[in-house]
């Protein structure tokens, strides 16, 4: 039996944005979640670029650092190889039954809107979508295309909620932190996950 709150499937692409991702994983792990946490090679040069915050190659060693620096339980955070097909995520008998791409690419939506499933990212988002399962894609890109725009259409058909890492600024932010935690804090409601980064609208007046 599993002694966290929920499973959860997070996954970071190569996209701008790898603070919205690493606030995320933070708050999963707050939140008592286990954080199955897929990395594509293009987010590690992203996290080392935008957030100064670089891996070690071994996975082993980058889960254990990761362990340590959100200081999560044992097992709590769960770093996957990219072709790992016999992980949870990856099975539809076994997967989390929730998965957030933050940030994701548009090369990542294409491919999940075509079911392409080259590797453990793609894979699970359509494991996802098989199972009828909640997938949201925050992706950061501007401006878009038309090609963009009709793959977002037909994944927002298919049931997955579409979020674009655009912070509001009602709530007058003082920091960047402040802006970061705006987005996800929205995720956080959407994935029905008590937070208090952010209050809501009314509540904040």
């Amino acid at each position: 039996m599993n002694q966290f709150n929920r499973r959860i499937t997070l996954a970071l692409t190569g996209a701008s944005g790898a603070p919205y991702g690493l606030r995320l994983l933070q708050q999963l792990i707050a939140a008592d979640s286990q954080v199955y946490l897929l990395l594509s090679d293009a987010a590690k040069i992203v996290l080392a670029t935008e957030a100064d915050f670089s891996l070690p190659d071994s996975l082993e060693q980058a889960q254990q650092m990761l362990t340590e620096h959100f200081s999560a339980a044992d097992e709590q955070i769960k770093l996957l190889d990219r072709s790992d097909w016999f992980s949870a995520p990856a099975s539809g008998s076994s997967s989390p039954k929730q998965m957030i791409i933050c940030p994701c690419s548009m090369g990542t939506l294409s491919a999940i809107r075509h079911g392409a499933s080259n590797n453990l990212i793609e894979r699970a988002a359509d494991v996802i979508l098989k199972e009828r399962g909640q997938l949201i894609i925050a992706w950061r890109e501007s401006p878009l295309s038309t090609i963009h725009l009709e793959n977002m259409h037909a994944l927002s058909q298919m049931g997955v909620t579409m979020m674009p890492l655009a912070p509001g600024f009602y709530h007058k932010p003082q920091s960047l932190e402040e802006i970061i935690d705006f987005m996800v804090a929205r995720i956080l409601d959407h994935l029905d996950i008590e937070q208090s980064l952010v209050l809501p609208w009314m509540n904040g007046q």
